[in-house]
């Protein structure tokens, strides 16, 4: 199985980029996506960018991954990293029919 990372656009020439990801620098293929700026996020599978993300589905993405990490740790309490899925629960009614 293969997991897209997201990383943010240092700064590109040549079909490469200079990204930033979570463990650091690294030198990117950016040849599927085309030229990209810096500040531009992008899903990176094996050393390649496939997709162009905006910043909020970078976020939502690196979340997902954070909590994995945490599951495979042990950790059961990852719902404040999808926050945008679980719902709060409501309050119960205290009045008596």
């Amino acid at each position: 199985m293969c997991l897209g990372i997201p990383m943010q656009v240092l700064s590109s020439e040549f079909g490469f980029a200079r990204c930033q990801g979570e463990d650091g620098e690294h030198e990117i293929d950016i040849r599927l996506v085309g030229d990209v700026a810096p500040g531009t996020w992008v899903l990176v599978f094996l050393g390649a960018a496939r997709e162009i993300l905006d910043a909020e589905t970078a976020r939502l993405t690196a979340d997902a991954l954070k909590a994995l990490r945490l599951v495979m740790q042990g950790e059961t309490n990852v719902d404040h990293l999808f926050a945008d899925l679980v719902k709060p629960e409501k309050p119960k009614s205290t009045d008596a029919a």
